[in-house]
């Protein structure tokens, strides 16, 4: 996939976000660092206090109610942060072209927050966690798919 001039690149999964753009061309993609944010988001025993419910009826093992995981309810709210972002940026005209990298579950959760000015401008996905590789590899890995 070309990476165009001053193309915007979303490099993301549940707990980073990380904004580049391209300030090379299409043939020299030269990603640079714009924005990086991170969230802290322990595992899930880490954020549950108690211990799943019993259902009433039965009270046995098998009546046990399911527990949250708020581990992973997180992800999903940090992949609806980075949707808002994409769209009050493109909101402001500030990328004409954007190409998304993140795991699968935090693009698929993205998508169903995308904006359509964020959907005009996407010129490509990419469903590969990167967001803790090093950039000449964030390079690689688009230019190659």
């Amino acid at each position: 996939m070309q990476i165009d001039h001053d193309a915007m690149i979303l490099v993301a999964d549940g707990r980073k976000m990380l904004f580049f753009r391209n300030k090379g061309d299409a043939a020299y993609p030269n990603l640079e660092a714009e924005e990086v944010r991170q969230q802290d988001n322990p595992a899930h025993l880490d954020q549950a206090s108690d211990r799943a419910g019993q259902s009433s009826s039965t009270g046995t093992a098998s009546g046990t109610m399911g527990e949250n995981d708020f581990h992973e309810l997180e992800e999903q709210r940090f992949a609806a942060k980075a949707a808002d972002l994409l769209k009050r940026r493109a909101l402001t005209q500030d990328y004409e072209k954007l190409i998304v990298v993140a795991p699968p579950s935090a693009l698929g959760e993205m998508r169903k927050h995308y904006h359509k000015e964020v959907q005009s401008r996407l010129v490509g996905e990419i469903a590969k966690d990167l967001a803790n590789h090093p950039v000449p590899e964030i390079e690689r890995v688009i230019a190659a798919s």
